[in-house]
């Protein structure tokens, strides 16, 4: 069914106010209090009525289905999820494959097929399969299921186990018992996805409740996020949420260019019984391969390479302190970060390029503007100008927005 949102004025204002309740708790899972106070104009207030087949729920609005999400306190759970990634990526053949095997150590002695870091990339592109498991905040287990094989991380208080059954390599690390580790782990979840979807929401956004599904067996409701802006690349973003919960149980993200989703995670079976404390229980199995943290760091230092294995990829936030002049353009969904690489020139050419400028450029889309001349590499969701002075312009916006902004920075 198609999606209410109500533009009239017939909110009082203690319905505006209502949602605010829930700030203090929804702090604590991340969602910011700026979704829960959001006014009318941004959220959908009618509320949505089930089709014909879809789960018979009460009436809920926008507004009080965030608060939901917010308030949800699910610390114990146990399923499968399937996560597909589509972001329409060049197909780089032998070249791909032997990126992804240098970054993983394999056939040489700076790292480890175990490694987190590393193994946890692979679900960037294609369809996966994850059997999950949490117990509170200090275990956990994520395994990528493979054909033949298994990938399992482990996190059960102070430690880390990696284990990939393929190579029997075991990854062992350590967390800060601060948590500050834990707060920096990848997505995994649809949860993990909503919370950071819902983080965008503003008065640049269009956020409504579209009736009523069924995943994984249990009743949700359909929250549905969409960018008010021209020029974004982002189309929707539909957020299934428990009806019992609260807990986000599918996300979906869907490019403004149509096909098919460049996002869908979803949770194909899931239960909110308490797992069996030995499920985080992990052994090194016999004859394998065992790489502490620090011998990984040693021979990252020895290579050439930094990266520290036992740390999720950083937040946005924390990228953007480490680019010296990093700045911000244009607001909400049409949001573009420009910093200077300082690299004069631009991307590789000439003599100095040779086949390899070739190659990269062939990749992109030459584009020119106020700016000057640059180059626009695209995927089905973030986009990237380079120009020819080495300024880089990155955001989920179309390549026409991309060269307005950068028009506008000069």
């Amino acid at each position: 069914m198609a999606p209410y949102e109500s533009d009239d004025d017939r909110t009082t204002p203690g319905e505006v106010d209502e949602p605010r309740t829930g700030r203090r708790r929804a702090a604590r899972y991340v969602v910011p209090v700026t979704v829960i106070g959001m006014a009318a104009a941004t959220i959908g207030l009618v509320p949505a009525i089930a089709a014909s087949g879809d789960p018979d729920l009460p009436e809920i609005t926008a507004a009080q289905l965030i608060e939901k999400i917010a308030k949800s306190d699910v610390e114990q759970l146990s399923g499968t999820v399937k996560i597909t990634t589509d972001l329409g990526l060049p197909n780089l053949g032998g070249l791909e494959s032997g990126l992804t095997s240098g970054a993983m150590g394999q056939g040489g002695d700076d790292g480890s097929s175990a490694d987190p870091s590393a193994k946890l990339t692979e679900l960037a592109s294609g369809t996966h399969t994850l059997r999950i498991a949490a117990d509170g905040p200090d275990r956990q287990k994520v395994s990528i299921l493979e054909d033949a094989a298994e990938y399992s991380l482990i996190h059960n208080g102070e430690d880390v186990w990696g284990y990939d059954s393929a190579s029997n390599e075991v990854y062992h690390g350590t967390v800060d018992a601060s948590g500050k580790d834990r707060e920096q782990r990848p997505p995994a979840t649809p949860k993990d996805f909503a919370e950071e979807a819902l983080k965008a929401v503003d008065d640049t956004t269009s956020v409504t409740v579209d009736g009523t599904a069924q995943v994984a067996g249990r009743d949700a409701y359909k929250l549905v996020v969409k960018p008010k802006q021209a020029g974004s690349t982002v189309g929707a973003i539909s957020i299934a949420v428990d009806h019992e919960t609260g807990m986000p149980l599918k996300f979906t993200l869907t490019p403004s260019s149509g096909g098919a989703a460049v996002v869908d995670v979803g949770f194909n079976k899931v239960s909110f019984d308490r797992p069996a404390a030995s499920t985080f229980d992990f052994t090194p199995p016999k004859g394998a391969e065992v790489t502490e943290d620090g011998e990984l760091d040693r021979g990252r230092e020895h290579s050439g390479h930094s990266r520290t294995p036992e740390r999720a990829p950083k937040s946005g936030e924390d990228l953007a302190k480490g680019l010296d002049g990093l700045k911000m353009l244009g607001e909400g969904w049409n949001t573009v970060a420009t910093f200077d690489t300082g690299a004069g020139g631009g991307l590789p050419t000439g003599d100095v390029g040779g086949d390899l400028g070739g190659f990269v450029g062939s990749l992109g889309d030459p584009v020119k503007g106020e700016f000057g001349t640059g180059t626009v590499f695209s995927t089905r969701l973030v986009n990237a100008l380079v120009t020819e002075d080495g300024t880089v312009y990155v955001g989920a916006v179309t390549k026409d927005a991309l060269v307005k902004a950068a028009d506008a920075g000069k």
